[in-house]
């Protein structure tokens, strides 16, 4: 799906590397299909002695060469890097942006051309296990899908969407996801330091517990509803917990967060949107 195509990183961030890493591992791109731009001349020689890809300091210089651009850039670079990039994309160019918040029309805005790939990754996927979430315009062809498909695969698991309202959604619950469970973790561990472990075994402990009823939702295939049933026995030590879990509001809380999430990603997008239309 990737034979004969030139890609091109605008960005040499962490995410950026991680979709490098993960194409060159699975064998989908060889490294001399692989350019990575970025402002940095030190980190351009890392990833070049690292992954065998070419790079460079200059974006216009990096996008001339691809049949796909991948626009890995923080936002707030964002309206600098398309003006930049405008007049310097190949007829028919793919461009694939995880720019956060960075909506379709804004980059068709920026770029003056449709074929646009918008994506929403989250942290695990720079470990090949992240969850992404994308939408396609409709002059992406079925052929030039299937590729952005193949490249966003290289990050873990991927979900086409059709609107790009779901991305906003997505960015609430899984792209801001990883951040509510880290913060439950960390509770744990601390009830676990609190009733007089250490804090490395509070730790073991609590990962290998959250490790295993993963795995155990993902071999079962089971509601969590189901399996978390199966383990409160009436009067036991989970009913207890779960009521004051309940008492607390911890649902309620947990959809307030993953809410106000969804309503700040709508912000941020709009926000973008008025400062890349005023460049």
């Amino acid at each position: 799906m990737l034979m004969d195509t030139t890609l091109a990183f605008i960005g040499s961030g962490n995410m950026a590397e991680a979709m490098i890493r993960g194409l060159l591992d699975r064998e989908l791109m060889e490294p001399r299909q692989i350019i990575a731009s970025g402002p940095r001349a030190e980190r351009g020689r890392e990833l070049s002695d690292r992954y065998g890809i070419r790079t460079t300091v200059h974006n216009p210089e990096a996008a001339e060469q691809a049949h796909i651009v991948v626009l890995s850039v923080k936002p707030q670079v964002l309206p600098r890097v398309l003006p930049e990039l405008r007049g310097h994309l190949q007829p028919g160019v793919l461009v694939l942006s995880i720019v956060a918040g960075a909506r379709v029309r804004s980059i068709m805005h920026g770029l003056g051309q449709g074929r646009i790939v918008r994506a929403m990754p989250n942290t695990p996927a720079q470990l090949g296990k992240g969850m992404t979430v994308w939408t396609a315009t409709e002059l992406v062809d079925p052929k030039r899908r299937e590729q952005a498909r193949t490249i966003l695969s290289a990050l873990g698991k991927e979900l086409f969407v059709e609107d790009e309202v779901y991305l906003d959604m997505a960015t609430a619950l899984s792209g801001t996801g990883p951040t509510y469970v880290f913060l439950f973790m960390e509770a744990l561990i601390d009830a676990g330091v609190h009733l007089g472990f250490s804090r490395h075994v509070a730790e073991e402990l609590v990962l290998q517990t959250i490790e295993g009823a993963l795995a155990m939702a993902r071999a079962t295939g089971d509601h969590p509803a189901v399996l978390r049933n199966r383990v409160t026995s009436p009067g036991g030590t989970s009913a207890e917990a779960l009521y004051q879990l309940e008492k607390g509001g911890f649902r309620t809380v947990i959809s307030k967060a993953v809410w106000a999430a969804f309503k700040k990603s709508q912000y941020l997008g709009e926000l973008s949107e008025q400062q890349l239309e005023q460049t």
